[in-house]
């Protein structure tokens, strides 16, 4: 900085001012150091700049979630983004893959690299190692999961009583024997939302048949054998309930490989990419990701702007879309 501030002819200050983008500068200055910084090929260094600051910021937060190459995961991620671009702080983003051990990997990384906070989608079920972090200043909040073992904020989906309300939907239609395909059994929401199948079930007076839900899946692939099982039994499904996006995508190309996409009746949760142009569109519990993430980041640059309140938990609610799939009456 000392280097531009000589070639630019400007005061130390005055190069610190326009690397902070500070408006008050004049833009004739503005021009100089700019040009100046351009010359001598100058990038600030925000790591040595944190050390320096008397709040100790450095204008980094990091995006822990499930996987980022997943529609869900990268919707938060970029609302999440956009907030934080307009206070000007950057966004590192990992991918916990279920991982525990990832999960403190990189929460532990993250912190050591001095990011002002860390929004999460947890992966571990002890959060406990965090307070060391939390109690050195690092904010944490966690998102679509809550935390175990530790007070911080958390953003929700209502995933329970959606999933009640789509089963429902489901057998507002006639349906009694619908199937449940489920994500892992150590992943909350996954345990809510077949929690919330239970629910609808039995306040329609529907026995659980355990043959027809299966949990503990993971990817479109997985769902293949698991579908084919069902409807070639000799007491199949009429309908499907799956628990997430990447099964209601596996779902839907096994009932079109099978030629019986307009006969069972399916809803998912979760909404993906395309879904409204299939053939029937796909009817989903559609969770409001935008909000959810937005509503993550703005607490957290609540508690890294000095919020000492109690710990919030904001429930952001879901919404039935009726499209076509959920929509099949029994066909026997």
């Amino acid at each position: 900085m000392k280097d531009v501030a000589a070639l630019a002819k400007v005061s130390l200050k005055t190069v610190s001012r326009v690397i902070n983008n500070e408006p008050t500068v004049n833009p004739e200055l503005t021009a100089r150091v700019r040009l100046a910084a351009e010359q001598l090929r100058y990038q600030p260094n925000f790591g040595a700049s944190a050390l320096r600051r008397s709040d100790g910021r450095s204008s980094t937060i990091g995006v822990l979630l499930e996987d980022l190459s997943n529609p869900f995961s990268a919707t938060i991620y970029r609302a999440v983004e956009e907030v934080a671009t307009l206070r000007s702080v950057s966004v590192l983003g990992g991918s916990l893959d279920e991982s525990s051990q990832r999960e403190h990997d990189l929460t532990t990384s993250m912190s050591r690299h001095r990011v002002d906070g860390v929004i999460i989608a947890p992966a571990s079920h002890d959060h406990h190692y965090l307070r060391q972090e939390q109690e050195a200043g690092v904010a944490f909040v966690f998102v679509d999961r809550p935390p175990s073992l530790l007070a911080a904020d958390q953003v929700l989906s209502d995933c329970r009583g959606a999933s009640q309300r789509a089963v429902e939907h489901l057998i507002s239609f006639g349906h009694k024997r619908i199937g449940y395909l489920g994500d892992a059994t150590t992943i909350s929401t996954a345990v809510e939302r077949n929690l919330g199948y239970a629910d609808a079930l039995k306040a329609a007076g529907i026995p659980l048949d355990p043959s027809i839900v299966f949990q503990g899946l993971r990817t479109i692939d997985s769902v293949h054998e698991v579908v084919a099982t069902m409807i070639q039994s000799d007491n199949p499904p009429t309908a499907l309930f799956t628990g997430q996006n990447l099964l209601t995508m596996g779902a839907v190309r096994e009932l079109r490989e099978l030629g019986l996409q307009h006969e069972i009746a399916l809803v998912g949760f979760d909404d993906f990419l395309m879904a409204d142009l299939l053939d029937p569109p796909v009817t989903v519990v559609a969770q409001d990701v935008v909000s959810m993430g937005r509503e993550a980041a703005h607490l957290l640059f609540d508690r890294i702007d000095g919020d000492r309140s109690e710990v919030r938990c904001v429930i952001v609610p879901s919404r039935l879309v009726v499209r076509g799939s959920g929509e099949i009456p029994p066909r026997y």
